[in-house]
């Protein structure tokens, strides 16, 4: 019998078969990640992100449990985006879903380069990487909304495929964020990434992290990201939004929807579990099928005010 149930959903002009995004940093770069699980779940993988000339991350301990999440601090290891196109690019028409590139950089300059190399390997649109440290000053670009559009401008001039900026819930304004990217070309917002953390070993009094400041991820960030999707969704209705943030279930991809994101990021469950997208979404089908839900579409900024 034919499933009557439609995961379709559209950010703008741009139409996924799932709502589900394989989040960038938690799937390496799709391609070896394509030999674990089934891509086809997704609407879309994110390839981890790639700068203008390769960077060789933090030393380790870069990775660490801390409670029910992670705490990473891995500063974006990567080959360059020559390199990564020259041996990566030419697998991505094996992939069985959309890859997204993602961008990186020091400053704006480097963000259009790498946008450019990007576009011509094959991928479908541009994740620009805003939450990644501004190294010359130590903060974010998605933390200054004129950084965050200065930057976005700049890869919107670079190239002609889809843009999403990934935004910080550790912004302090994070509508104004969204506004300012969304002005200068971006087509979507992804909110949004990890927020800041620490932990020590109360054995060795050493930080977990040999950074020791670094990305907190998992189930207990969940409420943060809805919060920003929320209000970013009642301020600016029209701009399309990828929800992540601790999601691990069905139920949770629901509840992004509910709070107006059109699509929905899977990203950390990816470490403990990586087959995690085929369950999200068998479990999101069975929700709708409950509720008498026929399209993802349904269920987008759905949620029933007190």
């Amino acid at each position: 019998m034919k499933d009557v149930v439609d995961l379709g959903t559209s950010l703008g002009s741009y139409r996924l078969g799932s709502p589900l995004i394989a989040a960038c940093g938690t799937v390496g770069s799709v391609v070896d990640f394509a030999g674990v699980a089934d891509l086809s779940v997704y609407g879309a993988a994110v390839a981890k992100s790639v700068s203008g000339t390769p960077w060789p991350g933090r030393p380790a301990p870069r990775l660490a449990p801390a409670g029910a999440g992670m705490l990473n601090g891995i500063g974006i290891q990567n080959p360059g985006a020559e390199e990564w196109a020259r041996t990566i690019g030419p697998q991505l028409g094996l992939i069985d879903t959309d890859v997204w590139g993602s961008a990186v950089g020091r400053d704006a300059a480097e963000f259009g380069h790498v946008a450019g190399t990007l576009t011509g390997t094959g991928v479908a649109a541009i994740e620009v990487n805003l939450s990644c440290p501004n190294l010359e000053s130590g903060r974010m670009f998605a933390l200054d909304p004129a950084d965050a559009a200065a930057v976005v401008a700049a890869v919107r001039k670079a190239t002609k495929l889809p843009i999403g900026a990934k935004l910080t819930p550790n912004s302090e304004d994070i509508v104004a964020a969204a506004d300012a990217v969304a002005t200068a070309g971006a087509d979507w917002v992804v909110l949004g990434n990890t927020v800041w953390g620490a932990g020590f070993d109360v054995e060795t009094r050493r930080p977990l992290l040999s950074g020791v400041v670094g990305g907190y991820s998992g189930s207990p960030i969940k409420p943060i990201a809805l919060r920003c999707v929320w209000e970013v969704s009642q301020a600016l209705p029209d701009l399309p939004i990828v929800g992540t943030g601790g999601v691990s279930s069905g139920d949770d991809v629901v509840e992004f929807l509910l709070a107006g994101a059109a699509a929905v990021g899977v990203g950390t469950v990816h470490f403990a579990t990586p087959r995690a997208g085929a369950r999200i979404a068998k479990q999101l089908r069975k929700y709708m099928r409950r509720h008498g839900v026929t399209a993802v579409q349904e269920l987008i900024g759905a949620v029933e005010p007190w």
